[in-house]
């Protein structure tokens, strides 16, 4: 069956990957398998073409009998808690999160304020591709109302955390969504704040929207002009969060992934992280008495786990945490205010407590696989893989992942290229390039005709 989907929603180039009367058909089709009746929540980052697909979405929805309440640029994780909080049937979120300004997508979240799983999402496409779209009679076209459900949101993360202290924060939102929400919410906790990219602009002008190390070196340095305990970024529909220690250090997300998970199961407890996720997040979390199961990679593999197993915390190592008490999403403003949670109960500086997680080096690499072979390939792999790098086990959720005492390899297929992708962390970089050499090798043999 022909995809829309993928690993976190629907995304692609204005105008040529994803068009007004693409959304249109999707608003049908979510419309269609609703049932064709109840409200649904929508919300969009400041995308230049947010509006746009925003109202195409609607009229599918509406011609399908669905009315819609609309909430603005909002944070992705607002829609997630708007849905509950507004008893919708479901909601969807108009963005491309960190991809730049000339895409766009569509995310779509269930009534739990939980990302639609693969299986929904195949039911979506079957009635897209299929032409199965449902539109009711004139006299049942669903309704437009709005709602502004900000501070409610913000309300609730600020009457669950508490803070022993007032904190210094400098805040990167990227002049994504995030940019009239983070900066109260952490003001009303408290906190003394320093915006940076904070004013909403679809054309992202201050830095790359992916917070990565790269794209976040103006945000520590203004964390150390000003003398900040901490500095937080978000990508353009924050449900990502990344951060700057009080040196102006951009502190590794896996590094920062080990130390929440590890807060969050301080007292044990199940954390679920994906298989590309370096192996300190085991040790911090063990070291806690609790434990890490491993999913694949994707906000809503980690959600559905979360839910599963009843884990205590579930998180990526782009920044994406989930923390089941508040919902079931992603959430960047939340993250931001978990992480000074996390500094006002060890009383201790990110410096500090980002260097008592052991360094770990990471290298990738990719070998050209046609997408018809690529099946094939991962099936006869395993074994030469466990033998070339005598590996402990060997994990199949999600590609392989062999399990060494000193490191671990990753040999995923690309979901969109004609590529298996090969991963390797070790101790040392002497040791990682070792692995990453033993697994192309043994690729390589896989892939040839």
């Amino acid at each position: 069956m022909e995809k829309l989907f993928g690993t976190s929603g629907i995304r692609g180039l204005v105008g040529k990957e994803i068009t007004p009367e693409l959304a249109m058909g999707v608003g049908l089709a979510l419309a269609t398998q609703l049932g064709n009746s109840g409200c649904l929540v929508i919300g969009k980052d400041p995308r230049t073409s947010g509006d746009m697909f925003e109202s195409s979405v609607i009229s599918g929805l509406l011609s399908g009998g669905c009315s819609v309440t609309r909430l603005g640029v909002v944070p992705t994780p607002t829609v997630a808690f708007a849905v509950q909080h507004l008893k919708a049937k479901a909601g969807v979120m108009v963005t491309a999160s960190h991809n730049p300004a000339e895409y766009n997508g569509i995310k779509l979240w269930d009534s739990n304020g939980m990302a639609y799983t693969p299986k929904l999402e195949r039911q979506i496409e079957s009635i897209y591709f299929k032409n199965k779209g449902k539109r009711v009679g004139w006299s049942s076209i669903g309704k437009i109302g709005s709602a502004d459900v900000v501070p409610a949101y913000i309300n609730k993360i600020v009457s669950s955390i508490k803070l022993s202290k007032e904190f210094k924060v400098v805040v990167d939102c990227g002049n994504g969504a995030a940019s009239a929400v983070t900066p109260v919410l952490l003001r009303k906790m408290g906190c003394k704040v320093t915006t940076l990219n904070c004013h909403p602009d679809g054309h992202f002008p201050g830095r790359g929207l992916e917070p990565t190390e790269e794209n976040l070196t103006e945000l520590g340095k203004v964390v150390k002009s000003v003398g900040a305990d901490l500095g937080v970024a978000h990508d353009g529909d924050a449900d990502r969060v990344a951060a700057v220690d009080e040196r102006g250090r951009f502190v590794q997300l896996d590094k920062m992934l080990a130390l929440i998970s590890a807060f969050q199961a301080k007292k044990g407890g199940i954390v679920a992280t994906t298989v590309d996720a370096s192996s300190v997040v085991e040790e911090a979390v063990e070291k806690k008495g609790g434990k890490v199961i491993r999913t694949k990679v994707g906000d809503v593999y980690v959600a559905e786990a979360v839910k599963k197993r009843r884990a205590v915390f579930g998180g990526e190592p782009c920044g994406a945490w989930i923390f089941p008490d508040f919902h079931m999403a992603p959430d960047g403003p939340l993250a931001a205010a978990k992480v000074l949670e996390l500094l006002s109960y060890m009383d201790m500086g990110l410096a500090e407590l980002a260097d008592s997680i052991p360094e770990r080096y990471t290298v990738r690499e990719k070998v050209k696989c046609k997408n018809e072979k690529k099946a094939a390939v991962m099936k006869k792999l395993g074994p030469k893989l466990k033998s070339a790098l005598k590996a402990t086990k060997v994990l199949s959720i999600d590609g392989l992942r062999a399990e060494l005492k000193d490191g671990w390899v990753l040999v995923r297929p690309s979901g969109t290229e004609p590529y298996v992708r090969v991963t390797a962390e070790g101790k040392t970089q002497k040791k990682a390039e070792e692995l990453l050499g033993k697994a192309l090798k043994a690729v390589g043999v896989s892939v040839r005709p």
